[in-house]
């Protein structure tokens, strides 16, 4: 059993950057790959990034692609998202999981946090 919890969420004005973290319970966190997902209102939850469970593969959505970066520490069991550069249309909750299965797919991924609201402002 994983449980995770984002923190790091918040407003910021277009342009600007914000560092979201996700720390996880368990002694088996650097077996899993971890990503983050979002979800903005009316709309469907969509794949932000992800990384193995060494985090050394990466891939990110093409709308974040050179803006966003995610990164771990498998030593403080915690999984970052840089973002950087920020638009309106980042404006969602984004949650973190974890699952045994590297990939973009939500279904991959078995353990899900509540989520951090991010609000960007034009």
């Amino acid at each position: 059993q994983v449980q995770l919890v984002e923190s790091g969420g918040g407003l910021v004005q277009a342009g600007g950057s914000l560092r979201l973290s996700c720390a996880a319970s368990g002694r088996t966190f650097s077996s899993y790959a971890m990503a983050w997902f979002r979800q903005a209102p009316g709309k469907e939850r969509e794949f932000v990034a992800g990384c193995s469970a060494s985090g050394s593969i990466t891939n990110y959505a093409n709308s974040v692609k050179g803006r966003f970066t995610i990164s771990r520490d498998n030593a403080k069991n915690t999984v970052y998202l840089q973002m950087n550069s920020l638009k309106p249309e980042d404006t969602a909750v984004y949650h973190c999981a974890a699952g045994r299965v590297f990939g973009a797919q939500a279904a991959r991924y078995d353990y899900w946090g509540q989520g951090t609201q991010v609000t960007v402002s034009s």
